[in-house]
């Protein structure tokens, strides 16, 4: 626990929370590619979600009978529990860039792949059926799964009159007793070591956090701070080096020093308060979700406090009894690519009424081709679900039909917007804090003063 003095009179003692660290199962013991198949997660992941959405029937519609994709009768309606999967006219295929045509038909990489022409199938282990009526192709990605209401047609698809969504889980309820102003900082995107990077941008947030930084007032809220999360991108590395050669010595430094800055200004706020640092897409980790955590001998500064705890992408904790979730924001980057939605933030709700972190997995997001389980399943709802490496600020509130209550967050990339967010405790309210350097303004500023004075 870290003392800030403010003056010789008074000294400020830093808040506390406990800590419960639920990474496990993101946690690959024995990695091993070989002989497994992406089938299996799709299987693990339909078995555990048919059984609950099978479990919701009877009080949605319980005088209809539910059946598979084979036992489909004509004009008979009733439920069929299966997988989406999305035929997509713009989808990029890798087989056509060895296509002999390439020459003549240039590859186009637009930042979204939805059509109009796009359509959904509906499979379970029995068989497949195309989708038509309600359901809109443009919201759902190959991966979710729904329960479905409605009666096959004459042509053989299957007409959907109705949709069930797992909806939000179960969620533990919040701590009764009564709960102080304690604040979490969450910042992603910093970039150390690329041209967008400002250092003295991230050192005035880690000042901030430390609570060396502004007056009595700013320093007292620091106190309050009782958590960081780096979420995900903390490092650029020249990828112009990493060509296959051995490097030359100047080349090594030059990939090293990205890394030891971000140690050096890590180990700042390690001496003084909790810290979890996840890896991101651009992060010198494994490029498959779930990402493993960074390896503890990038950060031989800050990895000797016990304060420093490097995590796995999705990361998952307890602060005070307050269930956290997030990721680096691989999942939601996907799911913008190939469905659509207002904002950020309602991709992410989606997954959460999905109940699942990443449905475009393995499709079309890489992960870890798992034979037994699919870790991306959320069992338990979050108080907080917050998403890294964002555009912009975004943050909502989300109440779902059994009174669960989840702050949603959308983390900007600091090294572009110079905001972290910050989390209070006790209200689930959140804030940002914007760091500027605008030295040219201020320069200009001074002169004009200077002008004045003469």
């Amino acid at each position: 626990m870290e003392a800030m003095e403010i003056d010789s009179e008074k000294n400020l003692q830093r808040k506390h929370s406990t800590y419960n660290l639920l990474d496990e199962r993101f946690e690959i013991q024995k990695e091993m590619y070989r002989g497994q198949q992406y089938s299996q997660i799709y299987f693990a992941r339909l078995h555990m979600m048919r059984t609950l959405l099978y479990s919701l029937v009877p009080n949605w519609k319980p005088h209809l009978p539910v059946c598979t994709v084979l036992g489909l009768e004509k004009d008979k309606e009733c439920i069929v529990v299966g997988t989406l999967y999305k035929h997509m006219k713009l989808k990029p295929c890798i087989l056509d860039e060895y296509s002999k045509t390439r020459s003549t038909t240039p590859l186009v990489k637009p930042h979204n792949f939805v059509h109009p022409d796009d359509h959904l199938v509906l499979e379970d282990e029995s068989g497949r059926v195309k989708l038509a009526g309600m359901l809109s192709p443009s919201v759902y990605v190959t991966g979710s799964i729904v329960g479905l209401h409605g009666k096959e047609t004459d042509a053989g698809d299957f007409l959907v009159l109705d949709v069930l969504e797992a909806g939000l889980p179960p969620q533990i309820e919040l701590p009764l007793k009564s709960r102080e102003d304690k604040y979490v900082v969450f910042v992603s995107g910093l970039r150390v070591g690329s041209s967008s990077s400002n250092p003295l941008q991230f050192q005035l947030l880690v000042d901030h956090i430390t609570g060396h930084l502004g007056d009595e007032k700013e320093q007292g809220i620091a106190a309050q701070i009782v958590h960081v999360v780096i979420a995900g991108n903390s490092i650029e590395v020249p990828r112009g080096l990493l060509n296959g050669q051995n490097l030359a010595s100047k080349d090594q430094s030059r990939l090293s020093e990205p890394i030891k800055e971000l140690d050096i200004l890590l180990t700042q706020i390690a001496a003084g308060l909790p810290l979890d640092i996840m890896p991101g897409l651009d992060d010198p980790a494994n490029f498959a979700l779930p990402q493993q955590p960074l390896n503890r001998c990038l950060f031989p500064g800050s990895s000797a406090y016990n304060t420093f705890r490097s995590c796995t992408n999705p990361h998952c904790f307890d602060l005070d009894d307050i269930r956290f979730l997030g990721t680096s924001g691989q999942n939601i980057d996907d799911l913008e690519k190939y469905s659509e939605a207002k904002d950020k933030l309602e991709f992410v709700e989606r997954t959460l009424r999905w109940r699942h972190l990443a449905p475009t997995a393995p499709n079309t997001l890489g992960c870890y081709p798992f034979t037994d389980r699919d870790p991306f399943l959320i069992e338990s709802c979050p108080h907080v679900y917050f998403i890294g490496n964002q555009d912009k600020y975004d943050s909502r509130l989300v109440k779902g039909s059994e009174g669960q209550m989840v702050r949603l967050i959308c983390i900007p990339k600091f090294c572009e917007t110079g905001v972290a967010v910050v989390l209070n405790l006790g209200t689930l309210e959140c804030h940002t804090l914007s760091f500027g350097t605008h030295f040219s303004s201020y320069q200009h500023g001074f002169q004009n003063v200077i002008k004045d004075l003469q």
